[in-house]
């Protein structure tokens, strides 16, 4: 996609963790058993998450990564915050998102507040790219971009679901990031590319079938559909080094010359064998799995924060921050130069 604003880019990045981390040994004790490939240096469960507690709300956990952020930027929100991006992976309400909830904690009242519902995993790019056409077609100052998982505490840490798989490495948090019309980094471009056909292999569900919304007592879940395993790993092993492909070829710039690739970290399989796939050198590949689990979408900017923060990202460095979500329904990759 061509045409981007010629300074728009990020000023700022912030994250925050509800409560102490817990370790993969609380579950072992707990009565967790890996088997012998579970216990795998691919496949082995996170060694460390966080979970959200009752009460614990998304716009909290925005409030605490976002003005932290703002306090160094030396930003007065309610002055310059005209956008408000939000994507929770659970939504608190069922009606309303999360975005007036947070505006009120921030004390800002935006012009334009979307609580955008898909992207999942690969909802941060695809945030920068709603941030960068808004800010051009109404020339809004400053857009804040949060993205919150919250799954982990509300329904993977549930006595029924705690020991399975998927439940033992996912973890809560949220990422966040201030876009503006003169950051000190740029926009480059960002791809997207939507595969409806997978929309459906990926939902909530319960052993007896109910719907979430209908009364009764059996445990709500996550679950891929078990015919298509094969057919969704494989897609995602190959999507996002595909739209990174895509992107670089749109954007101008070659793949070898990424200097830090950013990703959701869903496991250590994925992260392996899209920076095989790419070319990029581990260390070029920041990896926040073993500390924070599956972040889902709120893992880019978690991961981007704490590689600018710790000075892996160094100016004039070409920055891709790419994933994939749910089972590959969406994808996306956004450059930027810092």
């Amino acid at each position: 996609m061509t045409g981007w604003p010629s300074a728009v880019g990020i000023a700022g990045t912030g994250s925050h963790f509800p409560h102490e981390p817990i370790g993969l040994e609380t579950y072992l004790a707990a009565g967790l058993e890996l088997s012998p490939m579970d216990n795998g240096p691919l496949v082995r469960p996170a060694q460390w998450r966080h979970h959200v507690k009752p009460g614990d709300r998304a716009a909290e956990l925005i409030e605490r990564a976002a003005l932290p952020m703002f306090e160094r930027l030396g930003v007065d929100p309610a002055a310059e915050v005209d956008l408000l991006l939000t994507n929770v992976l659970l939504p608190d309400d069922l009606f309303t998102g999360c975005g007036a909830d947070t505006a009120d904690r921030l004390g800002i009242t935006p012009e334009t507040v979307i609580d955008l519902h898909n992207g999942g995993c690969a909802s941060f790019p695809y945030m920068l790219k709603l941030a960068s056409g808004l800010m051009a077609a109404h020339g809004a100052r400053g857009a804040l971009i949060a993205n919150v998982q919250n799954t982990a505490g509300q329904i993977f840490a549930q006595p029924e679901n705690r020991f399975k798989p998927h439940s033992v490495v996912a973890g809560d948090g949220c990422g966040v990031a201030y876009v503006t019309a003169d950051a000190p980094s740029r926009l480059l471009g960002v791809r997207t590319r939507n595969t409806p056909s997978t929309a459906r292999d990926v939902g909530m569900a319960t052993e007896d079938g109910r719907h979430y919304w209908e009364n009764g007592s059996s445990v709500l879940d996550v679950r891929f559909d078990p015919v298509k395993t094969k057919e969704t790993l494989d897609f995602g092993n190959r999507v996002v080094p595909e739209v990174v492909r895509e992107l670089a070829a749109e954007s101008g710039f070659a793949v070898e010359d990424i200097d830090v690739l950013i990703t959701n970290q869903p496991n250590r399989i994925f992260l392996r064998n899209w920076r095989t796939a790419l070319g990029i050198a581990p260390e070029r590949h920041p990896d926040t799995y073993d500390r924070y689990g599956n972040l889902y979408g709120a893992a880019a900017p978690v991961t981007l924060h704490e590689a600018l923060t710790d000075g892996r990202i160094k100016p004039g460095d070409l920055v891709v921050a790419a994933g994939f979500a749910h089972a590959g329904d969406f994808a996306a990759a956004a450059a930027l130069r810092f």
